[in-house]
């Protein structure tokens, strides 16, 4: 049964992509403990620049991109339903940016180490910068008690001026100050959305426009991306550097060669879709699924032959290949939910559902073991153990955020 997207309710809170969410948190936790362990599979590590080889940390932020995008028409279709103008959705969608690249600047700044002699250490400077993002981002109670209001407003203020603090007085190992050497997970996370979102606000659901802009992000991948060396082992076209492309791209929209906006479009585009045909038979819904998933496969091969799969040269097959692996794990979760056999991934859900608090928490739990000098003994930091220490820091990351959403500490920008 088809149903019209104007007609789709975007009120229903697809579980779907909660649960989507909370695998690719729970996966990227795990993927971002791996420094701490060794002998680790080449197939779970991410590939080396030049190298064409994709491991599943090169799926798992690209995942966390697609699963934006299919969050992107709830939340913006929910304002409207609840009569919010178009205004405040872009004050919202800029806001919600703007705090994203923010901690991201804040957060990668302190990856190279701090310089000696700051009044304070690399674990402070990074717990004082989750806290500071808590305290001014929190999602506090609602609540008539004026005490209450004004200790809330209190601890926004107190976040604003440590991480004002922090932004002032950070110094790296060369004296540099606080700048975007690159954005950082999160600032990258917070580019994509803006583009993305402001693309939904005007287009809507108009999936022949969000199509169009979707194979455009594609195509400026494939105009800026590498070809295999039996192909000239240069771009296609291989303007010199810098170019008006390239500064467009990545000096002013900040979006690189538009292949993670790709994932974000794809989102988008697939979440639509499916809410689209959300009434239709299972059986048909799995059937339009496949053919997506085979199409992208396809592409993805085709394209392979002309591009190395990369996730640091961000190459076309590299968008192909994820998208793919994205609807693959949707629509069986699709499947597992509508059976009622999806009960057992609520162990992870807070993932799904306080994902920001969730990235966060790691942060903390490091600065933690490193204060009380707890140190995994060498037998379980290898092999099988060792990918079984990073699972248990999953599985305790989300317990945390877990016990922080009825502390009713959770982060929501």
């Amino acid at each position: 049964m088809k149903t019209s997207l104007s007609a789709v309710d975007f009120s229903r809170r697809d579980v779907g992509i909660d649960l989507m969410r909370a695998i690719v948190m729970f996966t990227m936790i795990f993927v971002n403990d791996l420094w701490s362990v060794h002998d680790v599979p080449h197939w779970m590590l991410h590939a080396k620049a030049g190298e064409d080889f994709m491991g599943l940390s090169d799926v798992v932020f690209p995942s966390f991109l697609f699963v934006v995008g299919m969050s992107i028409p709830f939340a913006i279709e929910r304002r409207y339903t609840k009569g919010l103008s178009v205004e405040s959705t872009l004050s919202h969608i800029f806001s919600r940016a703007i705090a994203l690249i923010v901690m991201g600047v804040v957060l990668v700044n302190s990856e190279g180490g701090l310089a000696s002699g700051l009044p304070y250490n690399s674990n402070f400077y990074k717990v004082a910068a989750v806290l500071a993002f808590i305290a001014i981002w929190n999602q506090y109670p609602k609540t008539d008690n004026s005490v209450r209001r004004h200790i809330f407003t209190a601890l926004k203020i107190i976040g604003i001026l440590l991480l004002l603090y922090l932004a002032a007085t950070f110094r790296n190992p060369s004296g540099g100050v606080l700048s975007s050497q690159w954005w950082g997970i999160l600032g990258l996370i917070g580019w994509t959305y803006l583009l993305c979102a402001l693309v939904y606000v005007f287009v809507r659901r108009r999936l022949s426009v969000l199509i169009t802009v979707w194979v455009v992000c594609v195509l400026c991948s494939m105009v800026s991306s590498v070809l295999k060396a039996p192909w000239g082992d240069t771009p296609l076209f291989d303007f010199p550097n810098p170019n008006i492309f390239q500064q467009i791209l990545s000096g002013v929209l900040h979006i690189g060669n538009g292949t993670l906006p790709a994932f974000t479009m794809g989102g988008i585009i697939f979440s639509l879709i499916c809410q689209r045909y959300s009434r239709s038979p299972l059986l048909h819904r799995l059937v339009g699924a496949s053919v997506a998933i085979v199409l992208l496969s396809l592409l993805g091969m085709l394209s392979h032959r002309f591009w190395i799969v990369s996730k640091l040269s961000e190459t076309p097959p590299w968008i192909f290949y994820v998208s793919a692996i994205a609807i693959a794990l949707y629509t069986l979760l699709t499947v597992l939910i509508e059976k009622g056999m999806a009960g057992w991934l609520n162990v992870i859900k807070p993932a799904g559902t306080a994902t920001l608090t969730c990235y966060l928490v790691p942060y903390l739990l490091y600065a933690l073991f490193i204060t009380i000098g707890l140190v995994v003994p060498e037998w379980a930091s290898s092999g099988i153990l060792g990918l079984l220490k990073c699972v248990a820091f999953s599985f305790l990351t989300i317990g945390v955020t877990w016990l922080f959403e009825r502390a009713h500490i959770k982060l929501k920008i």
